[in-house]
């Protein structure tokens, strides 16, 4: 009989994994990898975290959140129209000393930006907020203007994290970045920490290594040959419902390390991130959804601003060009 599994996520946030035709664990990947990085592919096993290994003794989780406030067109001198997007983004920094069990924020940041291919549009000021002109490339689609908000997100992101460095760190400490790390890897000591699963990267016999992680085990490293490459593995974090897949993340690090130092990020990883897992009755997205990040996820959100009072005031703002 087909076993069935309800999956521990309020809907509203999709699934912890991405299912279907062309996506999710199912689907396999068109990158090329290579699984015999730590251990030979036949003799890939779920791996225990070493009796040596310790946790850092300060952990930085950093994360962004953005948020759409209105959607704009220009009207060009040549007739012309272009699509323009006004967004909020924010990032900030949750520090966990281990040593005195304090967690506390290092740092948070709003930036609000106009996203729009037009030539001629400006700074918008709506009210007490500026909105500065992020022009991008292209005839800037309106569907495509959301994800322009990225770039400068993680800019403000790798500019908290370094600030947060700068001030109490003194180089023992794991920087987590929620999500993929593209191009933050050049951050030292980080891991990417990525929660939902829209790909397959292994073969089925290794998936089923996947699949069979008890809770605090890992998978070997193995190298990605995606677009942004690295080095990556997969981790079971407890708390999770018994699917194959429930409570599975996938964590990353710069391709520029050694092989040896990415085992040895795999390991801190595997001592660290589960002290973090969230809790079913606490998070719709338990366990994956790790409780600093939530937290800090709660708190960015905040500072954004009412979006009804940013939209009334874009509107009056545009109103006046006319």
């Amino acid at each position: 009989m087909t076993r069935m599994f309800v999956d521990a996520w309020d809907p509203a946030y999709g699934a912890s994994f991405e299912g279907g035709a062309s996506d999710g664990p199912a689907s396999p990947s068109s990158a090329q990898v290579d699984t015999d990085v730590e251990v030979p592919a036949a003799q890939w096993a779920p791996i225990d975290v070493s009796a040596g290994v310790r946790c850092p003794d300060v952990v930085l989780l950093v994360d962004g959140v953005r948020r759409n406030d209105a959607g704009l067109w220009t009207a060009e001198e040549d007739g012309q129209s272009y699509a323009g997007l006004a967004a909020s983004y924010a990032a900030g920094v949750v520090r966990c000393d281990l040593r005195r069990g304090v967690a506390e924020l290092a740092g948070a940041r709003v930036g609000r930006g106009l996203f729009t291919a037009s030539p001629s549009a400006e700074d918008v000021q709506a009210g007490s907020v500026r909105y500065a002109v992020h022009r991008v490339s292209g005839t800037g689609e309106a569907s495509k203007l959301p994800a322009a908000v990225q770039g400068p997100l993680t800019a403000l992101e790798i500019e908290i994290s370094g600030e947060a460095r700068d001030h109490g760190s003194d180089g023992a400490d794991l920087l987590v970045v929620d999500g993929p790390l593209r191009n933050r890897r050049q951050l030292p000591r980080t891991i990417g920490y990525v929660k939902t699963q829209q790909k397959q990267y292994l073969p089925a016999q290794l998936t089923q290594v996947v699949t069979a992680l008890r809770p605090g085990q890992r998978t070997p490293v193995f190298a990605l040959g995606t677009v942004w490459g690295g080095w990556s593995w997969y981790l079971r974090l407890p708390g999770a419902s018994g699917a194959p897949w429930s409570g599975i993340v996938r964590v990353e690090c710069s391709p520029d390390l050694t092989p040896e130092q990415a085992i040895e990020l795999a390991e801190l990883s595997g001592a660290t991130l589960p002290r973090f897992a969230s809790s079913a009755y606490k998070d719709p997205r338990a366990p994956q959804n790790l409780v600093p990040i939530a937290g800090l996820e709660r708190r960015l959100r905040g500072m954004l601003g009412d979006s009804r009072v940013l939209h009334r005031a874009l509107t009056m703002a545009t109103a006046r060009t006319r």
